[in-house]
């Protein structure tokens, strides 16, 4: 469809709105001049829920229940009417009959729209058909919709309404729902998983008073009463290693994130992340953590150990895959860290393999090992893997290696070729941290930010942690995962919109 045949089509479905509204508005207008506002109504004595009735029928079978819901359907046959009321647990029909509501009532029903919402009083029965439903004894107009809804949501010309208005895409495709409830399921599973393992959920501040050095680009507000610039928080790592260093041995955060970047599928500014911390333990120890706690996620919600997702098959039952970020360079392009002597050879390694290394002549060999890995390895992780061993170039906050201090214990773990979550053997040497904490700050200044040592942590720091293992996950991917979502914006109620321009 041309661009100018687009925008017709839109003028007309507004102006067919319009009109729409208008008729709904007039009924709503009469309504109150009857004295019968139904915004006025502050409650309804709602006995059961659809599935409640459906699911109970034989024990209610000749009862008499009161249920509401919003009206999705309705056939009119003269003096009777059926019609379908959905609630949040489901769809559930109901026979209303002149003879029965009063002829007045009944003329007012047969006036109103498809998603109106009421509430009905009557008894359970099953129709020829075998359709449990409720022969209505009394109805009731509990609020009145002034717009009509989409008659074919998925098919409309533009796709992101169903995301800038979320509430009539739960009206109109009520599978989406399951999205969410599961998306609740996951997180209180995650949270049982951890509780039971003597983890203490906590909640750091999101407001901070410091441009971090990290390298996520941070929101900025203002405190008026202080009259001080502020940052929402990136990350809530700092303020949960200061917990483990005041003495909490398993603290986690399911905290929300702000982050000022781009957007697309698995991107949005502001998302949810989990970050657990242990103390007395390593990387390799939170590296067990993850796999079981995702093996144990997914056959509680999915039922099964092999998942799909996007058509491809993932197996979530079965031992994961472990390597370094050197052996996977190495498995899937050829390039071998140990064999560079230098980093100009690891230089020409990457040039001869046509990957442009960001930092250019100044690349060492970390930086080199980090680009191949971005330019031939992640997108070959389809099924769970770990890699770990990163270099110390982009691993600020994890502890160097003993044996190999130009690495780290840090590992990423990969599921369907994203990364799904990061974890560290957690740098608690407050001299070393400072140092990596000027240089990363000194790197975002020159980039034009207002970055900042965080002289608090690292005061932290020289109070002693414990030897700690910490791990972060982004909640909004496994959701994707487990749901077979395809975007990001599908397991977010409210995702990220740019306004309409009028």
């Amino acid at each position: 469809m041309a661009e100018n045949e687009k925008i017709v089509t839109a003028l007309e479905e507004e102006k067919e709105l319009g009109e729409q509204s208008r008729i709904r508005r007039e009924k709503l207008a009469s309504l109150i001049e009857e004295g019968r506002n139904p915004y006025e109504k502050v409650k309804y004595a709602r006995t059961h829920t659809s599935v409640q009735v459906i699911e109970s029928f034989e024990e209610l079978e000749g009862q008499t229940v009161s249920i509401a819901g919003r009206m999705t359907i309705r056939r009119i046959m003269g003096k009777a009417s059926f019609a379908k009321f959905m609630d949040g647990a489901g769809i559930i029909q109901a026979y209303v009959r002149r003879d029965d509501v009063g002829e007045d009532d009944y003329k007012r029903f047969k006036t109103c729209d498809i998603g109106d919402i009421f509430g009905i009083t009557g008894k359970v029965f099953k129709t020829q058909t075998g359709e449990v439903s409720v022969h209505a004894e009394s109805i009731e107009l509990l609020s009145k919709s002034l717009l009509p809804l989409p008659e074919k949501f998925h098919g409309l010309t533009n796709t992101d309404t169903r995301y800038r208005q979320r509430y009539v895409d739960l009206i109109v495709n009520p599978e989406v729902k399951d999205t969410f409830v599961k998306r609740s399921q996951i997180l209180k599973e995650i949270r049982n998983y951890l509780d039971n393992l003597g983890y203490l959920e906590v909640d750091t501040p999101v407001l901070h008073t410091l441009e971090i050095g990290a390298a996520a680009r941070p929101f900025k507000t203002h405190h008026n009463t202080l009259d001080l610039d502020m940052y929402l928080r990136i990350e809530t790592e700092l303020y949960l290693k200061r917990l483990i260093v005041g003495g909490f041995d398993k603290v986690y955060e399911v905290g929300r994130i702000f982050r000022n970047e781009g957007m697309d599928a698995f991107h949005n500014p502001e998302f949810t992340s989990i970050e657990m911390y242990q103390a007395y333990s390593d990387y390799k120890d939170m590296m067990d953590l993850i796999e079981e706690m995702y093996r144990t996620l997914t056959l509680k919600i999915c039922g099964k150990g092999v998942i799909t997702y996007q058509g491809e098959e993932i197996d979530m039952a079965s031992p994961w895959t472990r390597l370094t970020m050197a052996e996977a360079v190495k498995k899937y392009c050829g390039a071998d860290y140990y064999a560079w002597e230098s980093d100009e050879q690891a230089r020409s390694a990457a040039k001869e393999l046509n990957c442009e290394v960001p930092e250019g002549n100044a690349a060492t060999k970390g930086h080199v090992l980090i680009a191949l890995f971005d330019e031939f390895v992640e997108d070959k992780l389809l099924q769970p893997t770990i890699i770990y061993d990163y270099p110390v170039e982009n691993s600020p906050l994890a502890k160097r290696k003993a044996s190999e201090p130009a690495f780290t214990e840090r590992f990423e773990y990969f599921i369907c070729r994203h990364e799904m979550g990061n974890a560290f053997s957690e740098l608690n040497d407050p001299i070393d941290q400072k140092e990596r904490f000027v240089k990363q700050v000194n790197a975002k200044r020159a980039q034009g930010a207002n970055a900042e040592v965080d002289e608090d942590f690292v005061t932290a720091l020289e109070y002693g942690m414990p030897p700690t293992g910490g791990l972060g996950l982004g909640l909004d991917r496994l959701v994707m995962l487990l749901t077979d979502s395809a975007t990001i914006r599908d397991v977010l109620l409210f995702p990220t919109m740019k306004p309409i321009k009028k």
